[in-house]
């Protein structure tokens, strides 16, 4: 990312970094971007960090990229979707680490049902690096938009769950090796 500062060109909604309370960030003020990952930004604003949607990319000066649901190619089957689910699941990105929720060890399980023809439901169970984090419901959020913009699936619940507790041990060498933990 670039070390030049970029001025909100409007108010923008943000959620506080590691709280998650939202707050309005106001035009004109600078803001430096940390991280773009997975569609959403990190900036900090006076020495505080938060986290834009994606959809408020043109407050940051950037292009709002209009969220297209995903299409499979060729007959759904639930394995095809599954990898599909789980290339989806890797454009979420916390905020404050630049290594997707998948290879974190964040995602302790995705299970599909189908719900009619060609239509599933996807039910997550995730974890957060730490359950004092306020990231949790944003985090989720992000998660269930993702499954959701994915034609087949029709619903989508993200539960928050604390067991087993996350550690580093649950990331993936590509995750330790990015993170200079190998």
């Amino acid at each position: 990312m670039s070390n030049a500062p970029v001025t909100l060109a409007r108010d923008v909604e943000a959620a506080v970094v590691p709280v998650g309370t939202k707050v309005t960030l106001m035009q004109g003020e600078q803001a430096y971007i940390t991280q773009s990952l997975g569609g959403s930004y990190t900036v900090v604003v006076n020495g505080n960090m938060f986290r834009i949607a994606d959809k408020d990319a043109d407050a940051l000066g950037l292009e709002v990229v209009r969220p297209t649901t995903a299409k499979l190619s060729g007959p759904v089957t639930q394995e095809a979707l599954e990898k599909q689910v789980w290339e989806s699941l890797k454009t979420c990105y916390d905020p404050e680490i630049p290594v997707n929720v998948v290879d974190l060890g964040l995602i302790y399980d995705c299970h599909l049902t189908p719900i009619g023809n060609d239509c599933y439901k996807a039910d997550v169970k995730m974890t957060l690096t730490a359950p004092g984090c306020g990231m949790g419901p944003v985090l989720a959020q992000d998660v269930q938009n993702k499954l959701i913009s994915l034609e087949p699936i029709d619903e989508a619940n993200v539960e928050l769950v604390w067991d087993p507790p996350w550690n580093q041990g649950m990331m993936t060498e590509a995750a330790k090796l990015q993170l200079g933990l190998m």
